[in-house]
């Protein structure tokens, strides 16, 4: 079960989830710090640790449009944030795997901040309103490239793979 902790509406840019003038911050250590930044309030508790991993932010159309900055998907991910979202702007949805975000494609989600979410694997069983919606599930590659953590930890696996498979001489 996740809670929803924050809910957006569509078109919400990278710069809303990491604001352009943090630019200087690259490092995915550091950008967590910057997540929703021109949202005080909510800021605030994602630093002080009050919004627990696996938490969710539900979204609507176009989630991450705009600059295709890594730093928002790195941002999200230092939180272990789940983002469910109507559909993703293309540069952040790849951005985000590659990271390893954890994403939901839900065209039709409805959900308020406080509702308790079950995720599975093909809808949303929002258990607060009784309400069930349907998930577009990402291609089984792309899902792998996420259960692994992101593009490196995955080639790392599939290289480790590919190497032990080998007949020894």
């Amino acid at each position: 079960m996740a809670k929803v902790v924050l809910k957006l509406g569509d078109d919400i840019s990278t710069d809303i989830i990491y604001p352009g003038r943090f630019m200087a911050t690259v490092l995915p250590s550091e950008t967590p710090q910057y997540a929703f930044a021109d949202f005080p309030e909510f800021n605030a508790r994602l630093k002080r640790g009050e919004i627990p991993p696996g938490s969710v932010v539900v979204a609507g159309k176009n989630f991450g449009c705009g600059s295709s900055r890594e730093q928002a998907a790195s941002t999200l991910k230092g939180h272990e944030l789940v983002v469910v979202a109507k559909n993703f702007a293309r540069i952040f949805l790849q951005n985000a795997i590659n990271l390893g975000l954890r994403l939901v494609v839900c065209p039709t989600i409805e959900a308020e901040e406080g509702d308790e979410l079950e995720i599975l694997s093909d809808r949303i069983i929002d258990q607060t309103s009784g309400r069930e919606f349907k998930i577009e599930p990402l291609p089984k590659a792309r899902q792998a490239i996420i259960e692994a953590g992101g593009l490196i930890p995955y080639t790392r696996q599939r290289l480790l793979e590919k190497k032990s498979s080998r007949p020894k001489i």
